[in-house]
């Protein structure tokens, strides 16, 4: 992904599914209670995300399951997607970015606080790190805490890609962490 203010999800996969079957997830995944939702909150917000925002492409970096770029949309990379779970995680996690878009007249991608707010803010109200998809990326798991563990690694590693995060990313996230952990906008409560 070339832009500096992309926001992207991570999955550890790559054999993927073709483009094909990736379109029909996708329009599966729209017709999804949980991405319905995001869509209409949006459209209720005054953004309006047609179903050509959403695209799906084959990505060159492996581990990348999709991004948002501000102004272009949402893409999804087929080459990762496994199954219609990993599709609707991904579009959950990147509508929330463009929610964060959205709301916020001053969000800028470029300052590595913004960034870092969304990712946790997308990381959390997501589900990104539910205990199930944890074991199921065989990642060593806490009993306690292992949610907020999760989310910091995934919100640094997203960070890593982003230029003007480079030295100061680990102190953005702690900034900005407790404001932005808690605000689940546009949920009562996270997923």
């Amino acid at each position: 992904m070339e832009e500096n203010n992309l926001s992207s999800s991570h999955f550890p996969r790559n054999s993927g599914s073709t483009l094909e079957q990736c379109q029909s997830m996708i329009h599966k995944s729209l017709l999804s209670p949980q991405v319905r939702f995001l869509r209409e909150q949006l459209e209720k917000a005054g953004c309006l995300v047609g179903d050509n925002f959403i695209k799906a492409v084959k990505c060159n970096e492996t581990g990348i399951a999709g991004g948002y770029t501000k102004g272009k949309g949402i893409v999804v990379c087929c080459n990762e997607m496994e199954s219609q779970d990993d599709v609707d995680q991904v579009l959950k996690h990147e509508l929330i970015h463009v929610f964060d878009d959205c709301r916020a007249a001053n969000l800028d991608w470029t300052k590595c606080a913004h960034h870092a707010c969304s990712e946790i803010r997308a990381g959390h109200l997501s589900g990104d790190c539910h205990f199930k998809r944890e074991l199921l990326r065989l990642t060593s798991l806490k009993i306690r805490g292992h949610e907020q563990e999760c989310i910091r690694r995934r919100v640094m590693k997203s960070l890593s890609a982003n230029p003007y995060c480079s030295g100061v990313a680990k102190a953005a996230v702690e900034s900005v962490w407790d404001v932005c952990y808690n605000d689940t906008e546009p949920y009562d409560r996270p997923l």
